[in-house]
């Protein structure tokens, strides 16, 4: 199976509305003010924040394009869709807001390179941008399977997985999942 990508979902940071950090952190990309980023960066906590950010998010730790898909249970049953496509080292929100469910189920693939990171929890997917409805019958519905790996974010209201090509225990590539700080 080989996976064609589209945008889905991004979505701008939210900041203090007393910093212009678009304007800001241009400025830092452009090598200016490295120290003074740093400086903000720390800051931003002690700074009060008036809204949190919570949301799924995924990061890519290769330098290769990938392509991920995601599946989780709403109170209508249980859904997957995709796909995102993160940039190396580049990190994509999929999903907004403070997470509804606990467990969340991800599966990707190297657009360039053919590898994936995948699981044993089967759900459907297609070869094009989707949002499918269940996770039974997929072949006979018009979709393929793919082996989902199974993330406990444990209730918390934010959780990232930074997928590496670093082998894990099993010699396959490494997806480890964390609550942001």
């Amino acid at each position: 199976m080989r996976a064609q990508f589209s945008e889905k979902g991004f979505s701008g940071m939210k900041m203090p509305a007393s910093i212009d950090m678009g304007l800001f952190f241009a400025a830092c990309m452009r090598g200016r003010y490295v120290i003074a980023a740093t400086a903000v960066l720390l800051a931003l906590p002690v700074m009060g924040a008036t809204e949190a950010k919570a949301d799924f998010r995924v990061c890519n730790a290769t330098p290769n394009l990938i392509g991920v898909g995601i599946g989780y249970r709403t109170k209508a049953g249980w859904v997957t869709e995709g796909w995102w496509h993160v940039e190396g080292s580049k990190c994509k929100t999929l999903i907004e807001g403070p997470l509804s469910s606990r467990f969340y189920y991800l599966y990707a693939e190297d657009a360039e390179r053919g590898g994936r990171w995948d699981g044993p929890i089967t759900m459907c997917v297609a070869e094009k941008e989707f949002k499918i409805a269940g996770v039974t019958d997929c072949v006979a519905r018009g979709f393929q399977r793919a082996g989902f790996q199974e993330y406990d974010t444990g209730e918390q209201g934010s959780w990232m997985v930074q997928l590496t090509d670093e082998p894990a225990t099993g010699g396959d590539a490494d997806a480890t999942g964390t609550t942001p700080q």
